[in-house]
């Protein structure tokens, strides 16, 4: 863990602390529950999902009950949040707005308080920019930025201006009192689609913005960024982030990039449904083929998931029912979470890939081989021997279904050409 880290979102902070009169007897959990329509059991399956979420162990389900629980009761001391549009088309933004569990209301009302947001701020022109002043004033050094869009170097940061600023000068004047900054979105984690080639804005991400333009906090020390990438970036990577802080009253471990590891520790390869077949060496070979259709690899279609570390297989998007994400409704992954890969790799390029390397030939799919060996239990071995252990049960019973399909169908034709 990043012990050595400073904690994001502790409401017992006293730098959090809000003014104003203090409800005689907060609303319990169960009453809050209760308001929002929301049942006891629903929520206690939410705290288990987030838990695991989150990569804690199942035991810690408790610990995030109690957090939830302690937020609520806290009444209005409630963590402040500064969030900030630079270069972006505020995807990120729509998509948090549609997260069903907890709402956007429920996160920015119940868990934050959002000071700040030039989308979400009922107020406009003079009166939203007090809002951001009187959050400044009164939360210094005490309040998290959220930082949606990048930044751009070209012509003095003109490319982008919010109230006659540009994002330089209002980073110099935000960020130095800011506790931590959370980048959501590749735009803001590393330039996003605007640092694609030739990149007229000179567009970075917020991490890069800051060490170019050296700015630190108040003390001199570096400002901690996590960063959330993705386009967009999913609205549960947000909410855990910070329900993990609550928890554990410090950052999430992170890697190399700046990403938390409960969410970008995993190569989007290793948990995806289509993985069976790759395995397997079913591909399909072009959009609508045989092999598209039947759901296999679109590793060849310039899948990109062997290369891109996310959890999108896992928390898939949008709350509609399973399969919703790009692999899942036949589309190959854009790899739009990874550095130098979305946005700058061609679409139809065929991924590097990073835990294992393919063999030149794969097994032919209907063969046996010496010994009696099936194509089931030879996907089963490839999958232990590409590190992918956890996913070997569930290929094989994948594949065996696929194969009794299979022969079934071919059965049923052969009884057809008789009967005929």
């Amino acid at each position: 863990m990043n012990s050595h880290l400073p904690p994001l979102l502790d409401a017992s902070t006293s730098a959090l602390a809000t003014t104003g009169p203090t409800p005689a007897q907060p609303l319990a959990l169960d009453e809050h529950l209760e308001l929002h329509g929301l049942s006891r059991r629903r929520f206690l399956q939410f705290a288990t999902s987030i838990t695991a979420a989150m990569g804690l162990p199942a035991t810690m389900t408790d610990q995030v009950l109690a957090a939830v629980e302690q937020q609520a009761a806290a009444g209005p001391a409630r963590p402040p949040v500064i969030w900030l549009h630079f270069q972006e088309c505020t995807g990120c933004t729509e998509s948090l707005l549609r997260a069903t569990h907890p709402t956007v209301e429920g996160l920015i009302l119940d868990l934050i308080s959002l000071d700040y947001s030039e989308t979400l701020l009922a107020a406009a022109g003079h009166q939203a920019e007090q809002a951001l002043h009187d959050s400044l004033t009164k939360h210094q050094g005490g309040f998290v930025l959220v930082v949606e869009g990048s930044v751009p170097t070209a012509d003095n940061g003109n490319f982008c201006k919010v109230a006659g600023k540009t994002p330089q000068q209002m980073l110099h004047e935000i960020a130095p009192h800011a506790i931590a900054a959370i980048a959501i979105g590749s735009c803001a984690s590393w330039g996003g689609v605007q640092s694609a080639a030739p990149n007229p804005t000179g567009a970075i991400g917020l991490q890069e913005a800051l060490n170019l333009y050296q700015i630190t906090k108040t003390d001199g020390a570096a400002l901690p960024v996590i960063n959330l990438p993705g386009c967009p970036a999913s609205p549960y990577n947000i909410l855990s982030t910070v329900l993990y802080n609550l928890t554990l009253k410090q950052l999430p471990e992170l890697d190399a990039q700046q990403r938390p590891k409960f969410a970008y520790g995993r190569l989007i390869h290793e948990n995806c449904e289509r993985r069976p077949h790759f395995d397997a060496g079913r591909f399909a070979e072009e959009f609508g083929d045989d092999g598209h259709r039947q759901g296999w690899c679109l590793y060849k279609l310039g899948c990109k998931g062997p290369e891109t570390y996310a959890n999108c297989p896992v928390i898939e998007f949008g709350d509609v029912g399973g399969n919703t994400w790009p692999v899942g409704i036949g589309h190959p992954c854009f790899g739009c979470a990874e550095q130098g890969v979305g946005f700058h790799k061609p679409l139809h390029e065929q991924a590097k890939n990073v835990s294992l390397t393919s063999p030149s030939i794969f097994p032919g799919i209907i063969t046996e081989h010496p010994g009696g060996a099936t194509l089931t239990s030879a996907a089963v071995a490839g999958a232990i021997g590409g590190g992918a252990l956890v996913y070997a049960l569930g290929a094989n019973s994948k594949l065996k279904a696929l194969e009794e399909a299979e022969a079934q169908a071919a059965a049923q034709q052969s009884s057809a050409v008789s009967d005929a």
